[in-house]
This record gives structure tokens, sequence and C-alpha cells, in this order.
């Protein structure tokens, strides 16, 4: 048997800032208040509750971007990178003409709001009706440069 190596190049979870998940906190006075008039001692507990639940929700429904042995994907979607043509990185007007009034509707997009940077990924795949995918991060330089690594 041979191991087999993992070359990760690039991978990041579009996880929601600190600012949404302070901002859903007002949820625990919200569910509490709700709670009071049918059980006051559960109240809190499942206010606290309820946050950590939907807060656990949203860290696993984040999509991971990823450049690794050979493909690149993001969210549930994969190509080899032998399949990537020109990698444009958008600053967050680009992006938001990417998605909004220059968006072609073939288009793949992994657009998260709370992320206002991205990549613009021409695929070059013949056979592929889609001419780009449009994926958020954080890091869009370095996702593009590990895209040109692995190809």
């Amino acid at each position: 048997m041979t191991a087999q190596t993992t070359a990760i190049r690039y991978r990041e979870r579009l996880l929601p800032g600190i600012g949404f998940f302070s901002a859903w906190l007002l949820i625990v006075p919200a569910t509490a208040l709700v709670m009071m008039p049918i059980q006051e001692r559960l109240a809190i507990p499942v206010a606290i509750g309820m946050y950590v639940l939907v807060s656990l929700i949203f860290i696993a429904l984040s999509p991971v971007i990823e450049v690794r042995d050979g493909s690149f994907r993001a969210g549930r979607a994969t190509i080899p990178v032998g399949l990537v043509g020109e990698v444009e990185p958008l600053g967050s007007d680009a992006l938001r003409d990417a998605i909004g009034p220059g968006a072609d509707a073939r288009n793949y997009l992994v657009v998260r709001g709370w992320v206002h940077r991205g990549l613009k990924i021409e695929i070059t795949d013949a056979q592929d009706p889609t001419p780009h995918w449009i994926v958020t991060s954080r890091k869009p330089v370095a996702l593009a440069e590990a895209l040109k690594a692995a190809a």
C-alpha cells in the first residue's frame, strides 16, 4: 500500500464575522422573553442554547474554498485546476458588479454577504457551460496565487 499525500495549497472557510455573532446575541433576550410565560426557569438556558445551536449551524454550513491535490473546490463544486483559466482578484466594487449588473446567469457563485472581496475564475472546459466561477474570499490574492501554483 502506498500512503497518499494530501497537499493543501489553500483552505478557507467563509465564516460570518464577529459582527454577525455579536448582532446574533440579540436572540438571547428575545428567546428569553418568549419563554418567560411558558417556563420561567428554562427561559435563560433555552435562550443561550438557541444562540449556541444556531451559531454552530452557521459555522457548519459555511462553505469551504480549497485548492488541494490538483483540484479547486468552492462550496459543493470541484474542478481540476487544469481547467482553470484566467484568475482575476475582485475588490468590493468589482465584486458587486460581477454579481449584480455585470452578472452572467451561467456563472457559478459562492458568495457570502459578509465577505466583500473575491475572485473571478475563468473555466476553460469546453464541455462546461459555466464561463466563470465568482468566489468570495477574505484573501483573494493568496487564493489566486495558490490556483496559479497548482496549475
